[in-house]
């Protein structure tokens, strides 16, 4: 089977690793013509993998959409959230057949506040979508290029389309479970992002394991708000694509949030982290989006409250620590 993967960061690099264990045939889309040089040439990625990470040669690179749209009947979606919205433009007065569109993208639209799904359904017209899946839940691209064991899941509204997708990637290593709560696996892979970032900030001021286990319990129970206001299962919620997520992101160096956080923290303000960084931070732009849905929602998210404030507000980390222990006392 042919793929197609509109990206060529570590996520990305990660499922054509899965994919041609699997023995299909990948193109990778990006925009950097070295980086796509050096993809077709020696077949590594030295930007974000050290070049004894070795793709198979099964794995091609183009700079070309339209080479993208026509190789493959699955069009996978790897890019940072602010640049969906773009590619999907490109990609539809291209698209002559139907297609599946395959979103692993954790966050919402910055200007829309939906959903990635939604956001596909509403870009791509309905003669040319075979079906929309989404492939989220706890896995660190680190690990999965090598070959360490890892469950996802693939989401849909129709399961069907979602165990066509979980059958290309599934293997003895990559364990793909079928689900069709959408909502609730798209709210989960979003949150968890500022879950993280504020689990870093806990490290970064140096509060302990005790302050971080309570921080992303409750974390998980903002989710959980957010996801029942949003028309996501409880089930969900407490699997893969919520807690599962939650916990590998908050927890591991691997994760791009939870480092932001450590930093943050460190500094007692993001002001220097906001100038400098040059990383793709998904919790950044999805902490403002929760906030705004919290509000619209009249939902009480203190820790999302807490990280907004922080990240756009310029409070420092220690007095919103401060302001979370020191809220009235309640019935957990």
């Amino acid at each position: 089977m042919n793929i197609t993967i509109f990206g060529t960061g570590t996520w990305a690099m990660a499922l054509a690793c899965v994919l041609t264990d699997n023995h299909h045939e990948v193109l990778l889309v990006g925009k950097d013509a070295t980086q796509i040089d050096e993809l077709n040439t020696r077949h590594t990625n030295s930007k974000y993998f050290a070049t004894d990470v070795v793709m198979d040669t099964a794995v091609k690179a183009t700079l070309s959409i339209e080479e993208g749209v026509a190789f493959s009947d699955y069009l996978l979606i790897a890019v940072p959230s602010h640049a969906v919205t773009t590619l999907l433009s490109n990609i539809v007065p291209l698209l002559q057949r139907k297609v599946y569109v395959i979103n692993t993208t954790k966050g919402f639209d910055g200007t829309s506040k939906q959903r990635f799904s939604d956001v596909i359904r509403h870009a791509v017209p309905r003669k040319y979508l075979k079906g929309i899946v989404s492939l989220l839940g706890p896995s660190h691209a680190e690990e999965v290029i090598q070959r360490q064991l890892t469950l996802i899941s693939a989401t849909s509204q129709r399961v069907a389309h979602a165990q066509d997708v979980a059958n290309l990637f599934a293997n003895s290593v990559f364990r793909v479970y079928v689900q069709k709560d959408e909502i609730g696996a798209e709210v989960g892979a979003a949150m968890k992002n500022v879950i993280a970032i504020a689990s870093g900030v806990i490290t970064g001021l140096g509060l302990g394991d005790n302050a971080r286990a309570a921080l992303v319990t409750r974390g998980l129970t903002e989710l959980m708000r957010l996801g029942k206001a949003l028309g996501g299962k409880l089930k969900t919620h407490t699997g893969l694509t919520g807690l599962g997520d939650m916990i590998v992101t908050s927890y591991s160096f691997h994760s791009r949030n939870y480092q932001a956080g450590i930093i943050i923290g460190r500094d007692n303000t993001a002001t220097t982290f906001l100038k400098n960084n040059q990383r793709t931070i998904e919790g950044i732009p999805f902490a403002k989006v929760a906030r705004d849905l919290a509000v619209k929602h009249k939902l009480h998210l203190p820790i999302i409250e807490a990280v907004y404030a922080v990240l756009y507000e310029g409070k420092k980390p220690s007095d919103m620590v401060k302001f979370l222990m020191n809220r009235p006392l309640k019935v957990e």
